[in-house]
């Protein structure tokens, strides 16, 4: 996701990304800040793939809310 530039300031970016890990679970990482310098990462542990993609969504749809747009997406089954 991206927001569109205001000011001086460059680009900000907001990514997203699901994926299963070595435990059965799942992980979803969060990326965001301008872009050119370095971001800030969280990842978060799931049990399952639908609480994952429900808290992905959730996210998904606040960053929207603050003005975040979607340029790329990508899945997998």
């Amino acid at each position: 996701m991206q927001i569109p530039p205001q000011g001086e300031h460059p680009p900000r970016f907001y990514h997203l990304h699901l994926q299963e890990d070595l435990l059965e679970g799942w992980t979803l990482i969060r990326e965001w800040g301008y872009q050119g310098a370095a971001g800030r990462v969280l990842r978060e542990h799931y049990a399952d793939r639908e609480e994952a993609e429900a808290a992905l969504i959730r996210i998904r749809d606040e960053q929207l809310k603050r003005g975040y747009l979607v340029v790329f997406v990508q899945a997998q089954t």
